[in-house]
């Protein structure tokens, strides 16, 4: 059973996971109590997760005499409590004395050393993997922002087709408060890493297919064998319940009945694990059946497939990569559609590779200029909203969301913001009257401030700027401006992202005046 626990957490990668096995299979635990009339005696119990990771960590199992592995803190001494201000989970080169190769050995020195390194890597810290989890992010803890060195975090937010997830290299700017490296789009990414994982696994198909049946049946014969170990246990004890019946003498009925029924719970118990052996046995069998052997080897052989099977779950999936993929490092060329992802395989082989991620806004596109010259020429040339969408899918310019062709409304509305074609906004009647000095409708001031008008229009909305909506169809806004309030939305567009939720300011009068001055409330 000890062997069982470190050969599993080899092989799944996490405590849980291996409760979850013993759970499965029933499998119990052998420990001594330590106090009580059985003290000394070995009991079995059902597994838990701490102590798991107690076997884990207790260096005793790797054949290290340890001593020192926890000290005395006076500073958390609490008065009346004999054993506290106890500080554990020392590192090594703390403790007081280490002899490895003192004790009998269950595993390696390097095997110990490596479950210590993986349990610390399944935390869920800026400075670790973290253990594969269920979320939609495939390369969670393994992509690295390639301008600062740093691991980048996973961001989610709702989607039309459920969670969508980013990668964002923010640490130094909630650390510090110094501006994000760099964030993208994490489908793309993952997508590229695996194409190339499915490529690198594809010559492996046979490997695979004969390990995973090894591996299979190793484990059933494993497990087999503990539950007949089990089984032999229940048989010692209804043996030796029935020896106490038959030597105890009649004259004590008391003792005699306790016995009797002691030998009955052996015996119901002895009945109920051959039952449990038997069931287990028939819906795990020890060797695959030729049914189960023909669909690893056809699931093997076809790797994709495998890992678009509903039955592979994306903790599965994750695994899988990080078994062959050590980082991927990604550097974006500022705020623009180009990627490049560096993948560093396990052993150390690294590959490189040009991406192309979604945007926000068209002007970050890398094209944009060609685009809008390109844009020009047609429009001049009379060319239809249709038409023009045709042609820009066929010269090869895409969308800031990378689909393949603009529809005809991104067309019109782009015409009309670059003022290629009359609009809305070139009729300056409102219902009353033409608009007034320092009057602008919304587009046109937010494409005077080079800002979104989505954005723009928030602002009026938070009173940040003044406006009022027209009562004439189609009901646009009407910003009032002059060039000094201009140039204060143009700063306040300009501030780094975020800038304006954090809260900052003192209660000091200066600072009141400064922050009314430079975008109202920021809180």
């Amino acid at each position: 059973m000890v062997r069982l626990v470190f050969e599993l957490f080899e092989r799944l990668g996490t405590v849980h996971a291996v409760l979850r096995f013993l759970v499965e299979h029933r499998v119990q635990i052998g420990m001594r109590e330590r106090s009580g009339p059985g003290k000394g005696e070995v009991v079995w119990r059902p597994p838990h997760q701490q102590g798991l990771v107690n076997m884990l960590r207790n260096p005793a199992y790797a054949g290290i005499y340890a001593y020192g592995r926890s000290r005395t803190d006076p500073s958390r001494r609490r008065p009346g409590r004999e054993h506290s201000g106890r500080v554990r989970g020392l590192q090594a080169e703390q403790w007081q004395v280490r002899i490895d190769g003192a004790l009998p050995a269950y595993i390696g020195a390097e095997q110990y050393e490596r479950n210590l390194a993986r349990m610390a890597a399944n935390r869920a810290r800026a400075d670790s993997l973290g253990a594969p989890r269920d979320g939609p992010a495939l390369l969670a803890g393994l992509v690295v922002c390639g301008h600062c060195g740093q691991r980048m975090q996973v961001a989610y937010e709702a989607g039309a087709c459920g969670p969508v997830h980013r990668y964002c290299c923010q640490r130094r700017h909630h650390t510090y408060g110094e501006p994000r490296c760099q964030q993208m789009a994490g489908r793309c990414v993952d997508d590229h890493v695996v194409s190339q994982v499915l490529d690198a696994l594809a010559p492996a198909a046979l490997e695979v297919s004969l390990a995973a049946a090894e591996q299979i049946e190793a484990h059933r014969a494993q497990v087999d064998r503990i539950w007949r170990q089990r089984r032999e246990r229940a048989e010692y004890a209804a043996e030796r319940a029935r020896r106490q019946y038959q030597l105890a003498e009649p004259e004590n009925r008391l003792v005699v009945r306790q016995l009797e029924r002691e030998w009955e719970q052996a015996l119901a118990a002895r009945a109920q694990f051959a039952e449990d052996h038997a069931r287990f046995a028939r819906q795990h069998p020890t060797r695959l059946s030729g049914a189960e052997q023909t669909a690893i080897r056809a699931l093997a052989a076809d790797i994709p497939a495998l890992w678009s099977a509903p039955t592979t779950t994306t903790a599965d999936r994750k695994r899988l990569i990080r078994a062959v993929v050590d980082q991927v490092t990604v550097t974006a060329a500022g705020t623009s559609e180009q990627v490049h992802a560096t993948i560093t395989w396990a052993g150390g082989h690294q590959t490189h590779a040009d991406l192309v991620r979604p945007v926000a806004r068209l002007d970050q596109l890398s094209y944009h200029p060609a685009l809008v010259a390109r844009l020009a020429e047609l429009v001049d040339a009379g060319l239809g909203n249709a038409a023009i969408a045709d042609q820009l899918a066929a010269d090869g310019f895409r969308t800031p969301h990378l689909r393949e062709r603009f529809n005809v409304g991104e067309i019109q509305h782009l015409a009309r913001r670059l003022g290629l074609r009359p609009g809305l906004d070139h009729d300056r009647r409102t219902d009353r009257g033409s608009l007034g000095p320092d009057q602008w409708w919304l587009t046109d001031l937010a494409r005077q401030i080079a800002m979104p008008a989505a954005t723009l229009y928030t602002w009026v909305r938070r009173g940040w700027a003044t406006g009022r909506q027209d009562s004439r169809p189609p009901y646009r806004w009407i910003i009032t401006a002059n060039h000094a309030e201009v140039e204060r939305l143009r700063a306040l567009h300009q501030l780094p992202a975020g800038y304006h939720n954090r809260r900052r300011w003192t209660d000091d009068p200066a600072d009141q005046q400064f922050q009314h001055q430079h975008g109202g409330n920021t809180s």
